[in-house]
């Protein structure tokens, strides 16, 4: 095999792994985002909540499915709150999950 070849396999190795933590950490960034949802919606059942969320993930790729049942849902309870707040708390929650993520969390 070939220093090429070597230095190939690394980079494939290391795109795989970064995607996978890239997925961990938008699943994580989801139960999180349900967790917070179901706070201000002040439901009794937030994991239950919250797995909803992160199974809403699946419906289409990208995050609009996870923004848009949010959104909705806290649209639907009552909560006064804008689209760009929804926003803003998902880019934060990713940040915070990927810092999760990295340290073992």
């Amino acid at each position: 095999m070939t220093t090429f070849d070597e230095r190939e396999q690394g980079f494939e190795r290391k795109f795989a792994l970064d995607q996978e933590l890239e997925f961990k950490a938008a699943a994580r960034r989801n139960r999180l985002l349900g967790e917070w949802a179901a706070g201000l919606m002040g439901l009794a059942t937030a994991e239950e909540y919250a797995r909803a969320v992160v199974k809403s993930d699946f419906e289409q790729p990208g995050d609009d499915d996870v923004f848009r049942k949010v959104f909705e849902d806290l649209k639907g309870s009552g909560v006064s709150i804008g689209e760009g707040e929804v926003r803003m708390k998902m880019a934060e929650l990713l940040a915070q999950a990927r810092e999760q993520i990295k340290s073992g969390e």
